[in-house]
């Protein structure tokens, strides 16, 4: 298992490398934002730790130049308590976060669940599963696109998750236990409003506006629902 730590604190780098190793983990470190950039298009990696803060590009650009060419998993470090970071970091394309006061049985459990769900997305069949047609939304979960009328649809892999799960359950609520429990591994501890950020991102990418949706309706104290055609103002 092939993993590319880029952060500027060599000590955390060496922590993280002495404590995967032994698991069967080769850690590469590097600790600028360029040269992460580099290596990441230079080798094939399981998964990616990113820092925030880094020299020469933050980690957020780090991010967006990684997501033109790779959907490797990528887990952000961010400062402890900085929930700001940690919706950016989402937004533009992270699997998820860790603060950095995070224990290495936390960032063991992280890194493994990431890294599944990679290896079962990468393993699915193109051709098991129809195309969901809501309107003039489809989404094709064997190829994961997703076209708005005749526009594609650039999302992130958590994005097209939920997408999917929304429209399989289309005209009916799915609470965000489900949908956690659809895009991420059950024994996995997620952020707790990573679900509300990527239906924000989400909505965003469809053009819905949340006050008069087309799409995505948040049902108060439940979760969220694809609206069928003729459904809007329900």
């Amino acid at each position: 298992m092939r993993l590319l730590v880029i952060d500027d604190d060599r000590k955390l780098c060496r922590l993280i490398r002495d404590y995967l190793e032994p698991m069967g983990y080769h850690v590469t470190a590097v600790h600028t934002g360029p040269e992460g950039v580099e290596q990441a298009g230079k080798e094939t990696y399981q998964a990616i730790i990113l820092d925030v803060m880094l020299p020469g590009l933050d980690g957020f650009e780090v991010l967006k130049q990684i997501r033109r060419q790779s959907n490797v998993p990528v887990l952000m470090l961010t400062a402890r308590g900085d929930e700001s970071d940690r919706i950016v970091g989402l937004e533009i394309g992270a699997d998820d976060y860790l603060p950095k006061t995070f224990s290495t049985r936390e960032l063991l459990a992280r890194l493994r669940a990431v890294t599944r769900r990679s290896t079962l997305s990468a393993k699915a069949e193109p051709t098991e599963e129809a195309e969901l047609v809501v309107g003039n939304l489809r989404v094709n979960p064997g190829a994961r696109t997703a076209v708005l009328g005749d526009q594609p649809l650039d999302l992130t892999p958590v994005e097209f998750d939920l997408l999917a799960s929304l429209a399989r359950g289309r005209g009916r609520v799915k609470t965000r236990e489900q949908l956690l429990d659809e895009i991420r591994d059950r024994n996995y501890d997620v952020f707790d409003r990573s679900i509300d950020v990527h239906i924000s991102a989400l909505r965003k990418k469809l053009g819905d506006d949340p006050k008069t949706p087309r799409f995505i309706r948040t049902v108060r104290a439940a979760g969220y629902m694809l609206i069928r055609p003729g459904d809007e103002g329900g």
